[in-house]
């Protein structure tokens, strides 16, 4: 069974930017889970089409919206990362921390492609992670999209000032291979 993946701002507007956001739902049917946090960012009244997207997906129930609750234990982590971080560990952004802290709680995974801010925090809580890149290639194995396909949403996530880590989806692939 596929836990639930809890997606910070980067890693969802990757999808939605290029209007790939269906091979979200087709790989993880009713597993999407949007922290409100990602969700007020991209409600950004300058990104209206993204916030369109967005919205299709939670109407329609392709999608979930996940509040944090101040009395409760992923508020706790919450604040912690974007206020009060332990000694030696930076603030990170509120998408970033909404998606770990309920990602703890809910015993999900981080869907975000920010490892330079997270990856510390997800080795020090046991999480799960996976990037833009990962799904893409689950993508890939699935049938969903060809290689040539995955190098086309690529470019275009790329031309949006996507940070995915490789020039091109083969490469990505030739990089990640185990």
């Amino acid at each position: 069974m596929i836990d639930s993946l809890f997606f910070d701002s980067d890693c969802i507007s990757a999808f939605l930017w290029v209007n790939e956001q269906y091979l979200l739902y087709l790989l993880y049917p009713g597993k999407i889970i949007i922290p409100k946090p990602v969700y007020d960012e991209i409600s950004y009244p300058t990104t209206p089409h993204l916030k369109q997207r967005i919205d299709y997906l939670l109407n329609n129930n392709l999608a979930s919206l996940a509040m944090i609750h101040v009395d409760s234990e992923a508020y706790s982590i919450y604040q912690k990362l974007t206020t009060f971080p332990d000694k030696g560990h930076k603030i990170i952004g509120p998408g970033e921390a909404a998606s770990i802290a309920l990602a703890k709680i809910n015993n999900g995974i981080v869907a975000s492609n920010n490892l330079r801010d997270i990856s510390l925090y997800i080795a020090e809580l046991e999480l799960k992670h996976i990037t833009t890149g990962d799904i893409l290639v689950l993508a890939l194995e699935k049938g969903y999209i060809t290689e040539d396909e995955g190098n086309t949403i690529w470019l275009a996530m790329l031309k949006k000032r996507r940070k995915l880590g490789a020039s091109s989806f083969s490469e990505y692939i030739q990089l990640h291979k185990k």
